[in-house]
């Protein structure tokens, strides 16, 4: 089974995001030209990867959740701001899209908390056969990834000012790591939850 770790969205999230989206949408497409192929990540596939496991043999799952749930006792529940539009890997060509945190929510207590949350995930992840991560966490949501163009999106993102712009569409909650499966088709990805483990509700952050 092709599986990850991840934070699902709650419904009024994706509907949120989804909205913004196709605000995003409209403003972008307008200045660029049909050499340009972007792909829009549909909302009901938007999630917060926390750990990309790939083909995993289906008898480690339930081990993997117990190991899970015992280092969950240690951390507190977050939020993670949806406060402003991003670029990777960076604005000028772009190829993914991205919304999350402004600057200084990385350098608070929820983002340090996430990042340590991240790591220990990781760690327990090492113990089961799968490689560390190379990457430093970077907690957002992908709108879009593109394909052909990046310079064209580049120059449309640079008009319309957006990287530059705050925006205000609440807050993310980080209360459940779940398990899912990814079955690729020729129509996109098919994702369906084989557990949750949800964060102890005694350990709430103040943000909560």
């Amino acid at each position: 089974m092709r599986l990850f770790l991840a934070v699902d969205l709650p419904s009024h999230v994706r509907t949120v995001v989804g909205s913004f989206q196709q605000d995003l949408k409209r403003r972008l497409e307008r200045s660029w030209n049909r050499n340009v192929r972007v792909g829009w990540v549909e909302p009901q596939l938007m999630h917060l990867t926390l750990k990309f496991l790939g083909e995993t043999d289906e008898q480690i799952t339930e081990p993997l959740r117990n190991s899970i749930e015992e280092l969950m006792v240690g951390y507190r529940r977050a939020r993670i701001p949806l406060a402003r539009v991003g670029a990777f890997p960076r604005a000028q060509q772009p190829r993914i899209l991205w919304i999350g945190p402004e600057t200084s929510w990385e350098q608070g207590a929820d983002a340090g908390n996430l990042t340590s949350l991240h790591q220990a995930i990781d760690n327990c992840c090492e113990r089961y056969g799968f490689g560390k991560e190379a990457r430093p966490f970077s907690p957002h949501l992908t709108l879009a990834r593109v394909k052909e163009g990046d310079r064209e999106v580049g120059q449309a993102l640079a008009r319309s000012g957006v990287l530059d712009q705050p925006v205000s569409l609440g807050f993310l909650p980080v209360d459940a790591i779940v398990l899912m499966k990814s079955e690729l088709r020729p129509k996109g990805p098919l994702y369906s939850k084989l557990w949750e483990v949800r964060l102890p509700s005694g350990n709430s952050s103040a943000a909560d």
